[in-house]
């Protein structure tokens, strides 16, 4: 050990790796300062050994514009996906000892605390997209090496999802009663499967009533990412019109002069929350289930899509899916569907069994019989 007094304190000095090292330990205990000596030349040995002292971990809080900061960037293309990471991390700083926690103190207590306090307040679907980005923030610390651990985080059961589809009697009992613009949308979302921000977002220059280059229908050109409505450079798309909605469509331009189709009162794109308001109206005269939202027009259009043998990477393009597991979702045919997929099957059975049959009686030698063969 080599210390030695410069006036009241303790200094120390040592050669490492032939660098002189001399500084003050501000102390003025020898026992102290020889503490702090040998607790240098460790941190110099640690160094030289690549192992670096870790700072110590920020609080959920401090920490939280980074990850956001992160989000941004990987989720540039996809500006509803940084808006729900936004919205789920701020209900998480909502509970006051999971915001002022340092990332290594989160455990599995914890998380169960939050959990619990979360749970009387929102459904276990809303819990467990809220435990979902704290567990994608904590593997990105992990992964910048500012914890050693994430927790277990386990996703609350009975979760809900809303599968519900529209038949074709309660969609004409919908469209009957349901008032403008509501009507019109619903009419365009049956017809073509766009998101209810992407219908309400349509202006008119993408609209193209008349077919071009040969083609059979008009069509409308979807700006998914210009307008944020859709959730990824694939919700950009073509879509073409349906004798109904080209219809529909046609008797709007002699009510508004506006550069949007479904423009409110101010002038602006129509308000999703307003449709939905009208949506619940319609739906409790119907007395159907709540599951049935607006976005439940979508999803039938989807589905009757899968039930005319659309295959899941059409339906894919169709809805500006960023995957197809997710088009997958949408394929699963009625009853009645699955009953004339039965049918085809056995009568493609019925088809091949005769095929083969003849085949072995035209294979017989002229000399032997069916009937010997059988014995």
């Amino acid at each position: 050990m080599a210390i030695f007094k410069r006036g009241k304190r303790y200094w120390y000095h040592f050669v490492f790796n032939g660098l002189h090292v001399q500084k003050s330990t501000k102390q003025g205990n020898p026992r102290v300062a020889r503490q702090i000596e040998a607790a240098c030349r460790t941190s110099l040995s640690k160094g030289e050994v690549g192992i670096v002292e870790r700072k110590k971990a920020p609080k959920l809080k401090d920490f939280a514009q980074r990850f956001m900061d992160a989000i941004q960037v990987r989720c540039a293309a996809k500006p509803l996906t940084v808006q729900f990471y936004a919205k789920k991390l701020g209900m998480l700083l909502r509970f006051g000892p999971l915001a002022d926690a340092s990332l290594d103190s989160i455990d599995e207590a914890l998380v169960e605390s939050f959990v619990q306090y979360r749970s009387k307040q929102v459904s276990p679907a809303s819990v467990n997209r809220e435990l979902a980005t704290l567990r994608r923030l904590l593997r990105l610390a992990q992964e910048w090496r500012i914890i050693d651990r994430v927790p277990r985080i386990r996703l609350l059961p009975g979760e809900r999802i809303r599968e519900f589809v529209l038949s074709h009697q309660q969609e004409q009992q919908y469209l009957e009663i349901a008032p403008q613009p509501l009507r019109d949308v619903a009419l365009l979302i049956l017809g073509t499967g766009l998101r209810p921000g992407e219908a309400a977002a349509l202006e008119w220059r993408d609209v193209h009533l008349e077919p071009v280059n040969g083609a059979k229908f008009g069509y409308l050109h979807v700006r998914g990412e210009e307008t944020g409505a859709g959730k990824s450079k694939f919700a950009t798309r073509n879509l073409c019109l349906t004798a109904r909605v080209k219809a529909m469509l046609e008797t709007r331009p002699a009510t508004t002069a506006s550069a949007w189709v479904f423009p409110s009162r101010t002038g602006k794109p129509y308000v999703v929350t307003s449709l939905d308001h009208m949506h619940v109206g319609v739906r409790a005269l119907l007395r159907l289930p709540k599951d049935f939202v607006v976005h439940s027009l979508r999803h039938t259009f989807g589905t009757r899509m899968g039930e005319a043998r659309a295959d899941a990477f059409e339906i894919k393009r169709l809805m500006g899916h960023s995957s197809v597991t997710v088009s997958q979702r949408y394929v699963h045919p009625s009853p009645e569907a699955i009953e004339r997929a039965f049918e085809r099957l056995e009568a493609l059975n019925e088809a091949t069994t005769a095929r083969l049959l003849g085949g072995e009686k035209r294979q017989l030698p002229a000399t032997v019989s069916a009937t010997s063969i059988n014995r």
